[in-house]
């Protein structure tokens, strides 16, 4: 292997870590969204997968058609943001 096959490998594996990331702060926005709704009950599972995937699918197409011109760190950086933002709008919304 080259370099440039060493540099395309390592950008492959950044990207997957990155949506892995994304996952990962799509669920805990969500769980956290409908922990501060006061349910006794507690929040449904099925309606806080549902609403980590939609903010989920919704940053990563965010992330990878990125119209930003920043790349690593700070674009995966902003695309949280989105998904905090959004999240924080939807807990208004649905107030």
């Amino acid at each position: 292997m080259n370099a440039a096959d060493n540099i395309a490998n390592l950008y492959f594996r950044s990207k997957k870590i990155s949506l892995l990331i994304l996952a990962a702060t799509a669920i805990i926005c969500s769980s956290m969204l409908f922990f501060f709704f006061n349910d006794p009950e507690g929040p449904n599972l099925v309606v806080v997968v549902g609403l980590a995937l939609a903010v989920y699918f919704l940053s990563a197409i965010a992330y990878i058609f990125s119209p930003f011109k920043v790349n690593g760190i700070k674009r995966l950086s902003v695309v949280i943001c989105m998904q905090i933002l959004s999240v924080i709008a939807l807990y208004f919304c649905m107030k």
